[in-house]
C-alpha cells in the first residue's frame, strides 16, 4: 500500500515526460498521423483537385461515398479481432492489419497521382474507395493497438492524447498544407508526396511494438480452439441460446451490411440524375443501421447475460463438456460477433444506459453545428474566405494542438474523469462566445483587446500581408477558445472511451461505441438548420449550450459511478498519476 501511495505522488511533469519519451508514444504519434492523413486526402483535398479538373458537382457527390467507410467501419471490426491475415500473424495481432492497410493507402495515393481525374474517373473513384476502406480498417486496428499496448509508463490517457495530436497534424498537412503545395507544384506531385509518406509510415509500422501475443502456430490454433470450446463449460449458456442470439444478431448485421453495399453500388453505377442522396442516406439509414448493429444486439446480449447470471438455460456439469468439445464454425462466429457485446453488457449492467447516454451527447456541441460554421462565418457575419482560413486553419489548428497537450497534462495531474468533465463544461461554455459573436461580438472584441490578442492577430495578419482585418481579432479569439476546449475535451474523451472497453474485444467494442459518438449530431442537423432559419444563430448557440450542460451532468454521474467502483474494488486515490488500463 505504501508503495502504491508513493507511486501516486509522482509529479505530473515527470509522469508526462516518461510517457512522451517512451517508444510506444512515438509510434502512437505516427499512427495518429496515419489516421488523420487519408481522410484529409480522400474527403477534403481531393475535391479541390476535382474542381480544378472541372469535374461536375454531381460527380463529386459520388466521391463522398468513401466517407461511408469511416461512418460504418464497425461493421467489419469483428474480423480484426478474430481473423488473422495469412503469413502476417507473426507481425503481431494488430500490426498484421495496420502495416498492410497503410501500404494499401500509400499505393492508392501513388496510383491516383498518375491518373487524370476527368478522363479516368472510374479508376479514380475505385482507388479512392479502396484507400478509404483500408484507412478505416487501419483505424480499427490502431484504436485496438492503443488499448493493447498501454502500460504504466505509456498510459492509455497519454497515448489517447498523442493520437489526437498526430491526427490533427495530419489533417493540417493533408488539408491546408496540401493546398499550398498543390498550388506550387501541382496535384499529381502533391499526391506522390502524400503517398510516399503513407508508404514510409507503413514500413515504419513493421518495427512498432505490439501487444504481448504468441506467434501464429499450430499450438496457438489449438489454444484458440480450446478457448472457444470453453463456451461449453459448466455455467455457460447452452448452445441453443447461443445459436438464437447469433442468428438474431447475424440477421441484423447482415441487413446493415447489405444496405450499405447496395447503396454504394447504386450510387456508383447510376446515372447522375438517378443517384441517391448521400446526406439523406446517412441521416435516414445511419441511425437505423446503428440501432440494428448496436442497440438491438445490446438487448440480445443483455438477454444472454441474464440467462447466464440467473443460471437458466446454462450447461450443467457433465462428462464430455469443456475443452474436449469439437469446435464448430458457429462457435467462432458467436465469439467474434456476439460475445464482445455480452461481455460489455454483462460487465456494465445498468451502467450501460449512462455510458451510452454520455457517448451520444459528449461531442454534440461541436458536432451538431459544425456543418453550419462556414455559413455562419461567411454568410451571417460576412467575413471573407481569407479571414476565415486565417482564424480557423492557422490559429484554430494551433489551439486544438495546444488543447490536446494541455488536456494530456491535466489528465496526468488531476485524472481522467476530472478532465472529461472539464472538457464537457468548456465545450458547452464556448457556445456562449459564439452567441456573443452572433450579436456583434462586443464582449469578444473587448476580451481580445484586454489580453493583447488583437495586437497579436494584427501583427501576424500583417506578416501574411492581409489588408482586410476588420473584426478579424474577435473571430479568431472566439475560434481559438472553442478549439482549445475541443482539444481538451477530445483528449479526455478518447482516453475515457478507450478505458471502458475490454482488451480482449477492443476492436469491436471501441468501434461500436465510437460509431455512436456523432449519431445525435447527424440526426439533429436538419432540425438545427430549420431552427437557425426560424430563430437565428444567437438562439441556437444558447440552445446548444443547454444541450452541452446535459453532457456535463452525465460526466458527473459517470465520475461518481467510476469512483464508487474503484472504492468498492479497494483502489486508493486513483486519480492523479494513476495507471490507465483497459483490462
Amino acid at each position: 500500500m505504501a508503495e502504491a501511495v508513493a507511486e501516486q505522488k509522482k509529479s505530473a511533469w515527470r509522469t508526462l515526460g516518461l510517457a512522451l519519451t517512451n517508444r510506444k508514444s512515438g509510434f502512437m504519434l505516427l499512427f495518429g498521423f496515419a489516421q488523420g492523413l487519408p481522410p484529409a486526402l480522400f474527403l477534403g483535398t481531393l475535391y479541390a483537385w476535382l474542381s480544378e479538373a472541372e469535374v461536375d458537382l454531381e460527380t463529386m457527390g459520388v466521391f463522398s461515398l468513401v466517407g461511408l467507410a469511416y461512418a460504418f467501419q464497425f461493421l467489419w471490426s469483428p474480423l480484426l479481432d478474430k481473423v488473422d491475415l495469412p503469413g502476417l500473424r507473426r507481425l503481431g495481432k494488430r500490426k498484421q492489419w495496420i502495416a498492410p492497410m497503410q501500404l494499401i493507402v500509400g499505393i492508392a495515393l501513388l496510383i491516383m497521382s498518375f491518373l487524370d481525374p476527368k478522363s479516368a474517373l472510374g479508376w479514380f473513384s475505385l482507388l479512392a474507395a479502396i484507400g478509404a476502406f483500408a484507412s478505416a480498417t487501419q483505424d480499427i486496428a490502431i484504436n485496438a493497438w492503443r488499448i493493447d499496448v498501454a502500460d504504466e509508463t505509456a498510459t492509455l490517457d497519454i497515448l489517447s492524447t498523442i493520437t489526437q495530436m498526430g491526427f490533427r497534424l495530419a489533417a493540417l498537412i493533408g488539408g491546408a498544407l496540401g493546398l499550398i503545395i498543390a498550388e506550387r507544384i501541382g496535384w499529381p506531385q502533391t499526391y506522390v508526396i502524400m503517398g510516399a509518406i503513407m508508404l514510409a509510415i507503413g514500413i515504419a509500422s513493421l518495427f512498432a511494438p505490439d501487444a504481448d501475443v504468441e506467434k501464429r502456430s499450430a499450438a496457438t490454433v489449438a489454444a484458440n480452439d480450446e478457448e472457444v470450446a470453453e463456451l461449453y463449460n459448466a455455467g455457460e449458456v447452452t448452445e441453443k441460446v447461443r445459436i438464437r442470439a447469433l442468428i438474431a444478431v447475424g440477421v441484423l448485421w447482415a441487413w446493415a451490411i447489405v444496405t450499405v453495399v447496395v447503396f454504394m453500388v447504386r450510387s456508383m453505377t447510376a446515372l447522375p440524375d438517378d443517384r441517391p442522396d448521400v446526406t439523406l442516406f446517412t441521416a435516414t439509414y445511419g441511425p437505423l443501421i446503428v440501432i440494428a448493429t448496436v442497440v438491438l444486439p445490446a438487448f440480445i446480449a443483455a438477454w444472454v447475460a441474464k440467462q447466464k447470471r440467473d443460471g437458466t438455460n446454462v450447461i450443467i456439469a457433465a462428462p464430455g463438456v469443456g475443452a474436449g468439445h469439437k469446435v464448430k464454425f458457429s462457435d467462432h462466429l458467436y465469439r467474434a460477433l456476439v460475445l464482445p457485446l455480452v461481455e460489455f453488457v454483462g460487465r456494465m449492467g445498468w451502467s450501460l444506459v449512462l455510458i451510452l447516454a454520455l457517448v451520444l451527447t459528449y461531442r454534440i456541441c461541436d458536432s451538431i453545428w459544425g456543418v453550419f460554421a462556414y455559413p455562419f462565418y461567411l454568410g451571417e457575419l460576412e467575413y471573407t474566405g481569407d479571414q476565415v482560413a486565417f482564424a480557423s486553419k492557422f490559429f484554430g489548428v494551433f489551439a486544438i494542438l495546444l488543447g490536446l497537450a494541455l488536456g494530456g497534462w491535466i489528465i496526468t495531474k488531476f485524472g481522467r474523469m476530472f478532465t472529461l468533465t472539464l472538457g464537457a463544461t468548456l465545450a458547452a461554455a464556448t457556445n456562449l462566445l459564439y452567441a456573443d459573436l452572433a450579436v456583434g461580438g462586443a464582449a469578444m472584441q473587448a476580451g481580445s483587446d484586454f489580453v493583447g490578442f488583437t495586437a497579436l492577430v494584427n501583427f501576424i495578419a500583417g506578416i501574411f500581408q492581409m489588408t482586410d482585418i476588420d473584426g478579424l481579432a474577435r473571430l479568431t479569439f472566439t475560434i481559438f477558445w472553442e478549439n482549445l476546449a475541443i482539444g481538451i475535451a477530445g483528449a479526455a474523451y478518447i482516453a475515457w472511451l478507450s478505458s471502458i472497453v475490454a482488451k480482449e474485444y477492443a476492436a469491436v467494442q471501441y468501434a461500436l461505441l465510437a460509431s455512436l459518438t456523432l449519431l445525435i449530431g447527424t440526426i439533429g442537423r436538419g432540425a438545427l438548420g430549420q431552427m437557425i432559419e426560424d430563430r437565428g444563430y444567437y438562439f441556437v448557440f444558447i440552445f446548444t449550450t443547454m444541450i452541452g450542460a446535459v453532457a456535463v451532468g452525465l460526466c458527473i454521474l459517470e465520475w461518481i459511478r467510476e469512483s464508487r467502483g474503484k472504492a468498492k474494488a479497494g483502489i486508493v486515490a486513483p486519480e492523479a498519476g494513476e495507471v490507465m488500463r483497459a483490462d
